[in-house]
């Protein structure tokens, strides 16, 4: 992929170039109104428009949906009919025409200068896609424990946008700032992956030369899943989808993300021997219990989130190791 055009349109001293702000939308009733006004309350000075792909939701986010754009004439509506995340990106960033695509969620609300600091470290980076901190923050007390849990390496391991870190180039980052002409080079988001489309379409931008580049600055407020069988559904699927991306991508698989389906193996075979065979069996599962108190304890501020913390906890990891160990091979099998 060639960046001289890249590197020509967002160089150091240039001009504020138009943006375009795409979200993919299903059943977001409550929390599409607040992601939209976090966006136009953004400081940045150039041309700016929203592009809300729709999916088939059975709320109210259709209304919610118009009326925001009967209000503003830089929201736009675009139908998606499959409602899957990668397809809605895809029609929302071939309906606009700016050169630069922020991606952002109905779960997630902007800092006010995030497209401005995206727009100034992207110039300064040279990279095609740039992103920060997916910072966790609930309402009720299950939501703080899982947003607890989702910015902690005990809970997801040690990437950068869950925990923070340093500036620097990076795998992938969360949603992100694209370079238009870049995404569409390698042929858009993956249709076929309904979860890890980022970090798939992040692959393939390094594959093709273009840089991915992570700054802490960059704040976006996520709202996590508030029950426990809605985060055991979405760390199913993150499992599952990450399989793919392994088989898909050979030698992108990191040993962080064998540690879930490990301990949900070793669990239940300490648990199996110890009743069948051997009470001694059972001393692999206690100590992942021992890890969970202690991660708890460790992680959790203040009584009701640790207590609430070993639920959380034993969700994500036993959530995401099945859905890794079952992903099928059916799943997005064919190349382009």
């Amino acid at each position: 992929m060639s960046t001289s055009g890249i590197e020509l349109s967002l160089s150091p001293g240039s001009q504020l170039p138009a943006v375009s702000v795409v979200l993919p939308v299903l059943n977001e009733e409550l929390h599409l109104a607040n992601a939209i006004q976090s966006i136009l309350a953004q400081d940045y000075a150039g041309t700016l428009e929203i592009i809300v792909a729709l999916g088939p939701s059975h709320d109210k986010t259709d209304e919610v949906a118009q009326k925001l754009a009967s209000t503003d004439a830089r929201i736009l509506l675009v139908q998606n009919p499959t409602g899957r995340t990668a397809a809605a990106l895809n029609l929302a960033i071939h309906k606009s025409s700016n050169p630069v695509i922020v991606r952002v969620d109905a779960h997630a609300e902007l800092q006010r200068n995030y497209i401005s600091l995206a727009i100034e470290v992207m110039k300064s980076s040279g990279a095609v896609n740039v992103g920060g901190i997916m910072g966790a923050q609930g309402f009720s007390s299950f939501e703080n424990a899982v947003a607890r849990a989702m910015r902690s390496p005990l809970g997801v391991g040690a990437s950068r946008f869950h925990t923070g870190g340093s500036a620097g180039y990076v795998d992938t980052v969360y949603l992100g700032v694209f370079i238009r002409s870049a995404v569409i080079a390698v042929g858009g988001f993956d249709e076929r992956f309904i979860r890890a489309q980022d970090w798939e379409l992040n692959h393939r931008l390094r594959q093709a030369g273009g840089k991915i580049f992570f700054d802490p600055r960059l704040h976006v407020t996520y709202r996590p899943r508030s029950t426990v069988r809605a985060l055991a559904k979405q760390y199913f699927e993150y499992g599952r989808w990450r399989r793919v991306v392994s088989r898909r991508h050979q030698g992108t698989i990191n040993y962080r993300y064998l540690a879930p389906p490990f301990s949900l193996i070793g669990t239940l075979l300490s648990i199996v021997l110890a009743a069948t065979i051997n009470s001694f069996f059972i001393i692999p599962a206690a100590i992942y219990a021992s890890f969970l108190i202690v991660a708890s304890l460790l992680t959790g501020k203040g009584f009701l989130e640790k207590i609430l913390m070993p639920i959380v906890l034993f969700t994500m990891h036993m959530s995401w190791g099945l859905g890794f160990l079952t992903s099928p091979k059916t799943l997005a099998p064919s190349e382009h």
